[in-house]
């Protein structure tokens, strides 16, 4: 397989978004790190994302979403407690380098969440995320673009040095500029637990 390199313009966010609707997968830029995308129920394009990277397939992928409205597809959080704080978490750090984790929804394949009854999702700040998003039509399942492992790709070099010839494109975006993984929150219990503290700092999340 080439892997094609290509820009943030529009013609080739809409050029990865038809990669991705026809099983591809595809590199881009986040504004935390680069990450590697598939449609996200598409079971057969997720599988390539384990091959690609060489990850174990039991440890499950986070779901990257453009919009609100596109979380209703993974999960419902309910009404509840919880429910609320997770509203109030994505009014204060949506879009941002915050991954929630829900329940998840009937249907999503096992690829997806390893077989397990969760899921984890983010919206990322990146505006060419987001399109990239909407030009696939679907959120996507989407770990860092980078051989498991090794450090997470901060640029298109980067994501290339491990898997040029694994994966149909890259979308060069240029540095990310948090260079780090979101934080993340496990909302499925009594309380909020933080499974992972990136930017968004224990303090931030009490905040909130």
């Amino acid at each position: 397989m080439r892997t094609k390199r290509k820009t943030t313009k529009s013609e080739d966010i809409q050029a990865a978004g038809a990669v991705l609707q026809n099983g591809g997968i595809v590199a881009f830029p986040t504004d935390t790190v680069y990450g590697l995308g598939a449609v996200y129920d598409d079971a057969r394009a997720v599988r390539k994302i384990f091959k690609a990277k060489g990850r174990d397939e039991k440890k499950p992928l986070s779901i990257l979403v453009c919009d609100i409205e596109q979380v209703s597809l993974l999960s419902d959080p309910g009404t509840g407690e919880m429910a609320k704080k997770a509203k109030r978490l994505m009014k204060a750090y949506w879009p941002g380098a915050l991954t929630l984790i829900f329940r998840k929804k009937e249907g999503i394949p096992d690829e997806v969440t390893a077989g397990g009854d969760t899921i984890g999702i983010r919206m990322p700040a990146l505006e060419v995320t987001r399109d990239l998003i909407r030009a696939a039509g679907k959120p996507l399942a989407a770990p860092s673009a980078n051989a498991s492992g090794k450090r997470s790709a901060v640029t298109a070099e980067d994501v290339l040095d491990d898997l040029d010839g694994k994966i149909n494109m890259v979308i060069d975006g240029g540095t990310c500029d948090i260079g780090v993984a979101s934080t993340v929150v496990d909302m499925t219990g009594d309380v909020p637990v933080i499974l992972r503290e990136g930017v968004i700092t224990k303090e931030m999340i009490e905040q909130a």
